[in-house]
């Protein structure tokens, strides 16, 4: 009896499985089964990030109350850091190097704030960035959401705190005899293309730095650099006068001095057009599209590794 049923279990194990010679991905076509994890379609992704724009939102406006809860004065350091910035920054080059030349006093104090708070905007964008992932390992790793929520979150949180130091560049600009005027209003169109090219630099510099943590160390050099690059304490065409042309152009067409002088343009009475290189406002739509888009492609393709490893 026994020896009958052993031979029937050894003629039951070799028949022969219908998913013999089938691959992994086609085993779970045929039963339906899917990657725990797994990336969506660009599109599918895009369209689970608007399905988390209340918790985007929310996230950024609890980090922004957070920053500075420590700080006895709170949240009027969101506005006094970049002016203390820029008053350090008046001492060393307005006062002794004198960069300001070619710009009276009332044109060269608005531009100066100007640049640090616009400048401040993007440099703060790329530095939260590079945190974004390896800063929230815990919430990456507990919670299913598209990971790109997290450095459009920190992009936001910058373009809200920008919003409170526009409070007191305002003031700066009509204290130096630069009054609101119809032109005001070309601030917004180029402070949204500034958020879509800093939410873009902010998500490659998340998949970057989910793997290289050192980066973030790094990376206040890199700005620095890019910060006396950019024209921010002083205007380029006369800095470089002399010089030769393609200079000037590569520093007056890189997106930060890009998005500075529109502002500049803008709010400040005296700084005329003469001032800003030629298509500017094509230049500034292509950083912001450019930017846009090769960050959301490129931190996408990186979004089953985020948290891992």
């Amino acid at each position: 009896m026994s020896d009958t049923t052993h031979d029937g279990a050894v003629a039951l194990s070799e028949r022969p499985s219908p998913d013999d010679g089938l691959s992994p991905a086609e085993l779970a076509g045929k039963y339906g089964l899917s990657v725990s994890g797994a990336r969506p379609g660009l599109f599918a992704y895009a369209r689970q990030l608007w399905g988390r724009r209340h918790f985007i939102l929310a996230f950024s406006q609890a980090k922004l109350m957070a920053q500075y809860s420590q700080a006895k004065l709170g949240q009027v350091w969101q506005v006094a850091t970049p002016l203390l910035n820029a008053a350090v920054y008046y001492l060393i080059f307005g006062l002794i190097l004198h960069s300001g030349r070619g710009m009276s006093h009332a044109v060269f104090i608005p531009f100066l704030v100007t640049g640090v708070f616009v400048f401040t905007f993007t440099q703060s964008s790329v530095m939260a960035g590079v945190r974004a992932i390896s800063g929230n390992l815990g919430l990456v790793r507990a919670l299913h959401f598209p990971r790109a929520s997290l450095p459009i979150s920190f992009a936001l949180q910058q373009l809200q705190q920008l919003l409170f130091s526009m409070i007191v560049l305002v003031i700066v600009a009509m204290a130096f005899g630069s009054y609101p005027s119809l032109a005001w209003l070309m601030v917004i169109p180029a402070l949204a293309l500034q958020f879509v090219f800093n939410t873009g630099l902010a998500l490659v510099m998340a998949r970057l730095g989910s793997k290289t943590p050192d980066l973030a160390q790094l990376m206040p050099f890199i700005m620095r650099t890019w910060m006396y690059s950019s024209g921010v304490m002083f205007s380029i065409t006369v800095m470089l006068a002399g010089k030769p042309s393609w200079i000037a152009n590569v520093l007056q067409y890189n997106p930060a001095a890009v998005y500075m002088d529109l502002v500049r343009y803008s709010l400040i009475d005296g700084y005329g057009p003469a001032n800003l290189p030629a298509h500017v406002w094509f230049a500034a739509l292509f950083w912001a599209v450019f930017m846009g888009a090769v960050g959301f492609v490129y931190f996408w393709k990186a979004e089953e590794r985020y948290g891992r490893g």
